[in-house]
């Protein structure tokens, strides 16, 4: 883990290495000071106002380059170190997001958006700050201890040695502390997700929330989530306040050792009063970037929980991959056949549910719109999922046009698949932006062909910005019908070959349905098409209905065949229309 944390300095060793001569700069600067005055105090100060007036302003002007030194490298650590510990995040933060968008339909099956986004942003601040901060303390830390501790025994080697030896209890001591805080730590993170993942949740569905006057019940499980987050912190808040006073407890013992021990040697002759003022100025050299370095231990903890969360991310492969010389697929005709096909989704990593699909068995002609009807849980829905690979089969195989979708690249196979869902995600931009997703590079004249083949254009052109309307987030600026005719919209810019429209019109009403349908019929003709629909009356003009119930098909045939056949097609066409 900490070479995979080094490897994230990488393009940044010129700003790393400047930064941490700055910071010895700073420290050397800090320890030349005291040795300064001490001798100033104890040889030129002593020697009369004649000797000293005609160098005080040489040493001015020393003293002033000295700290202007200072300035100049204490602004750099300060200005550039904490930039490049955000350019560490940003390299962070993008392969992460790489890392999410790598991952199969499964992982986002069984992660939480609000702990996703925690890890793309909290967790990677910390990070950054232990970046920054982590080398600059620890290097100025033992510069200043070292040097600071040498010229200490300079100056009193009997002292010196009890200050070392209280020391390594001090450090002993923080790592047996910082052993028990990282498990606090760790639970912390988690616990500020979950608040993430309430929030994330209760924003997402807050039409639901108003909708059943659910106020109080989402602010409950906000309170819940918020609890315990604030148990967690109290936790750590404990274990931070017992390690601050152990710390406070020591420096007050090495402080006092000092104050006796000084005193006694200064009685009995051996040491001199102005050494041990000399000495007061040296430990504080001395203990303070102990303290910092200890006080840095909370950004230091909570940085390892967050380097392992993110790196438990990197390292989960996605569950569907490309095999070894996958190639890319060639739609020639677009016949489709599902061949004993068995499926179960996942509870958690290797635990499998129980079957979806059972042993299916459907073969689609070139061309063809093959409809899907059953019960609700029978499989239709996860039928469709698994022809662009969104899943693998567990058994049997899945073809197009003889080539098995796990034989080619996933990019390539859905590249030739169009989707058309219920619940259309239109993206917050503009409305020419949410045609052209699948097709950046598509020109003006491309995009307005494929909003009239929508049969959109027209509610687009009588917009004041047209095309560069804005959607809105989740395209909350439109109805349900303008959103579901841009989603088809942008599947004719993408003239993909084969078709899967998923329930695309049984959330709209029956006039958006009428014009929806028409485009929907528009765009499925000469290429194969699997449609799944609750209304009935959407799929009469289908080639073939298909009845999915248990995960196998149960009737296959037209609407004419299925209704004289009186089977489960027939029934539900009763409910419907009797």
């Amino acid at each position: 883990m900490f070479k995979r944390f080094l490897t994230y300095y990488k393009g940044q060793l010129h700003l790393f290495v400047t930064d941490i001569v700055a910071a010895v700069t700073v420290a050397a600067v800090d320890l030349a000071f005291p040795q300064i005055l001490r001798g100033l105090a104890g040889g030129l100060f002593t020697e009369g106002p004649d000797a000293i007036l005609g160098v005080l302003a040489y040493i001015a002007v020393g003293l002033v380059a000295m700290y202007a030194l200072r300035f100049v490298c204490r602004y750099f650590v300060i200005y550039w170190g904490h930039v490049m510990g955000a350019r560490m995040e940003s390299r962070m933060r993008e392969d992460l997001f790489d890392a999410y968008v790598r991952q199969s339909f499964s992982f986002f099956d069984r992660s939480r958006s609000g702990d996703l986004m925690s890890r793309l942003v909290s967790d990677l601040f910390d990070i950054s700050e232990a970046a920054h901060h982590g080398p600059e303390f620890l290097l100025i830390g033992i510069v200043e201890i070292v040097g600071s501790f040498v010229i200490l025994l300079t100056i009193n080697v009997p002292l010196t040695a009890a200050l070392a030896l209280i020391a390594c209890l001090l450090v002993a001591y923080n790592v047996w502390a910082n052993v028990r805080m990282r498990a606090v730590y760790t639970e912390n993170r988690v616990r500020i997700s979950g608040v993430n993942s309430r929030l994330e949740d209760a924003l997402g569905g807050m039409r639901v929330v108003k909708g059943f006057a659910a106020e109080e019940q989402e602010s409950e499980k906000f309170r819940a989530s918020n609890d315990a987050y604030l148990e967690s912190k109290t936790r750590m808040y404990r274990a931070m306040g017992r390690y601050q006073a152990a710390i406070a407890v020591m420096m007050g013992a090495l402080n006092t050792v000092v104050v006796v021990l000084g005193g006694w040697l200064i009685a009995r002759g051996q040491m001199e009063a102005a050494d041990l003022a000399t000495y007061a100025l040296y430990i504080s050299l001395f203990t303070a970037p102990i303290t910092q370095i200890l006080d840095f231990t909370e950004t230091f903890q909570k940085a390892i929980a967050g380097f392992r969360r993110f790196c438990e991310v990197l390292d989960e492969q996605p569950q569907i991959q490309d095999r070894p010389g996958a190639r890319p697929l060639r739609v020639s005709e677009g016949a489709i056949r599902y061949e004993d096909v068995h499926f179960a989704y996942e509870d958690a990593p290797g635990e499998k549910d129980d079957e979806v699909i059972r042993g299916l068995t459907l073969d689609i002609r070139p061309g063809e719109t093959i409809a899907l009807v059953g019960p609700s849980g029978g499989g239709k829905s996860t039928t469709c999922a698994l022809l662009p690979r969104f899943y693998d089969v567990d058994a049997g195989s899945i073809t197009i046009d003889g080539q098995d979708v796990r034989d080619v690249t996933q990019k390539s196979l859905r590249e030739a698949i169009g989707l058309v869902q219920q619940d259309v995600y239109l993206f917050d931009g503009t409305i020419a932006e949410n045609i052209a997703y699948g097709c950046p590079d598509a020109t003006a004249a491309e995009i307005r062909l494929a909003a009239r083949r929508a049969n959109i254009a027209e509610f687009v052109e009588s917009l004041p910005d047209g095309y560069e309307t804005q959607v809105g987030e989740r395209g909350s600026h439109l109805s349900g019908g303008q959103k579901q005719r841009i989603a088809i919209a942008r599947v004719f810019l993408k003239n993909p070959p084969i078709l899967i429209f998923d329930e695309a019109t049984s959330a709209l009403d029956n006039e958006s349905e009428q014009a929806v349908q028409e485009s929907l019929d528009e765009l499925a003709r000469g290429r194969t098409t699997l449609v799944i629909a609750h209304r009935l009356s959407t799929i009469r003009r289908a080639d073939e209905i298909v009845t999915i119930e248990g995960g196998r098909v149960v009737e296959r045939g037209t609407h004419e065949e299925l209704l004289a056949r009186g089977g489960t097609y027939a029934r539900y066409y009763q409910m419907q229309f009797a």
